[in-house]
């Protein structure tokens, strides 16, 4: 039985390394596949690691962040990274089935239970050629409000208010 765990052991320590926790220490957004500098076991250092993510989804994680990195073929010469979290900025407080895209700055867009929800404290952004909100029920500032009269609106123009039209929009 000697003989076959000498054989085996080469395999086992492959084995053992092929999936290991990470730091993220540098980030190289410039390329086609992103890729990391990680710090693995004490000492162990890897550039140039190809960092996976899902089509349509991506990020450039801070310095800091944890990843989950795989030795393809159990070669530690060639790791890819294939999930990075920071529990510094996650999101928390969702409730089941829910989904949020967020940032270290608090900005998230949240599919929730009740209403779909975007924060920011800047400026948001809708770039377009035609954009169409329907809604019986358009809020523009905050909730309530002033009637806004639309184009077609009958309007008493010495009273300023609206004689027909829509009860639709309002602006604070």
């Amino acid at each position: 039985m000697s003989g076959l765990r000498r054989y085996l052991q080469p395999l086992e320590g492959r084995v053992r390394g092929m999936v290991g926790r990470a730091i993220v220490r540098l980030v190289d957004d410039a390329t086609k596949a992103q890729s990391v500098q990680i710090e693995l076991l004490e000492d162990e250092t890897q550039d140039a690691v190809e960092r996976y993510q899902d089509y349509g989804f991506t990020s450039v994680p801070h310095p800091g962040a944890e990843a989950v990195a795989v030795a393809v073929g159990g070669l530690r010469s060639h790791m890819i990274v294939i999930k990075v979290e920071d529990r510094r900025y996650r999101l928390t407080g969702l409730e089941a089935g829910e989904v949020a895209l967020f940032d270290d700055l608090g900005q998230m867009v949240k599919l929730g239970r009740e209403r779909i929800e975007i924060v920011s404290e800047t400026e948001v952004k809708v770039t377009a050629p035609k954009v169409i909100v329907e809604s019986d029920d358009v809020h523009l500032g905050a909730e309530g409000g002033q009637k806004v009269a639309r184009i077609g609106d009958d309007v008493d123009l010495a009273t300023g208010k609206i004689i027909s039209g829509s009860n639709k929009v309002r602006a604070a």
